[in-house]
């Protein structure tokens, strides 16, 4: 059911690989996403519904708690790709966070802080105040631009508005290759698949759009969208509105390729509920990154990080991702996602 390390045939050569039939050395890095759930700190904002995540809400949550939370997600972001890489995540969006001050706690723990992230943030509509980011290395990755796109939709039964998180877009260069990456959060199922999938529609189209300006300026951009979409790859927001194909064979140009549908068609999951997996993260290409010249970043391969320490050792959840609160206690666990990534590879001059 789990996606175990994926069997490698490279040669590590510090933080390049040679391909076992080549002599080509390559630069290899790791993009990742993962749901954090919740990071919260334990202040009441006056504007945002977060009175639960305090010490006197429901979930009476402490500086304790939040301390331990955070050093859960930093060691696990720390570690994503590390087997292949040697190497943290060069480029990594998050969810669930609930605002700048985490994500600087997260960054500067003992286990990120040597890697010098850097943060792209923006406060979002969402009532409870969670937001998406993108942290990245410093020395790997250079901003150029950046900024959101409001997400507007509408009830349809009372049509009044639903805010929810924003999409943000990061133009920047990994190494000299310029690379747009859009994180998202779309709308959760709440009150049912079927009765909410038109808010997911709507962030499909959304996300079209801004990759649709994207190409309307340059054809072969190296596009990269990645989030938790609270959709699966066969879902009509991922498969028909962004067009996302699983396989690479007649992809043509401006088309997108979803690693992640292989993994679900073999049962892989990022979280479960109900006794079910499902793959809401996803991380989706640009055709551009499918060419084989690789003297610029192509993909390589896509997977899910799930170590044993990711998974609920015991219990009624034993198997699903070790989440941090569950039946009203903090269990001292990481997320109920796990985190995805890809690999991105360069032939090295």
């Amino acid at each position: 059911m789990f996606l175990k390390s994926i069997c490698v045939t490279l040669i590590l050569l510090t933080t390049s690989f040679v391909f076992a039939q080549e002599t080509k050395e390559y630069k290899i890095h790791t993009i990742a996403f993962y749901n954090l759930e919740n990071l919260f700190d334990p202040e009441d904002d006056p504007i945002t519904f977060d009175d639960d995540r305090t010490p006197k809400g429901k979930d009476h949550w402490t500086y304790k708690m939040y301390t331990h939370k955070v050093k859960n997600m930093a060691r696990t972001i720390s570690e994503i790709g590390e087997d292949l890489t040697a190497n943290s995540p060069a480029i990594l969006g998050v969810a669930e966070i609930e605002n700048r001050k985490v994500l600087e706690d997260l960054v500067n723990d003992p286990n990120l802080r040597p890697k010098d992230y850097g943060i792209v943030h923006f406060d979002s509509p969402d009532r409870r105040g969670i937001d998406v980011a993108l942290l990245y290395q410093n020395a790997l990755f250079k901003v150029k631009t950046y900024n959101k796109h409001k997400l507007v939709i509408y009830d349809r039964n009372t049509a009044k508005r639903v805010f929810t998180r924003d999409q943000l877009l990061v133009s920047g260069y990994l190494d000299g290759d310029l690379l747009h990456i859009i994180v998202n959060h779309w709308p959760s199922r709440r009150g049912g698949e079927a009765r909410s999938r038109y808010k997911r529609e709507k962030a499909a189209a959304l996300n079209k759009k801004i990759m649709d300006s994207i190409f309307a300026v340059d054809p072969y951009a190296k596009i990269i969208t990645m989030g938790d979409l609270n959709d699966n790859p066969n879902d009509s927001s991922v498969k028909k509105i962004l067009v996302a194909k699983q396989y690479r064979k007649n992809i043509k140009i401006k088309g997108l390729y979803n690693p992640m549908a292989k993994l679900a068609k073999k049962g892989l999951g990022s979280l479960a509920w109900r006794d079910q997996w499902s793959l809401f993260d996803q991380i989706i290409i640009s055709k551009n990154f499918l060419d084989t010249d690789y003297s610029s970043y192509r993909y390589y391969k896509a997977g899910v990080f799930n170590p044993e320490y990711l998974i609920t050792p015991t219990g009624k959840y034993k198997g699903y991702p070790f989440r941090s609160y569950t039946n009203g206690a903090y269990t001292g666990g990481y997320s109920d996602h796990f985190p995805v990534y890809i690999y991105l590879i360069k032939q090295k001059k």
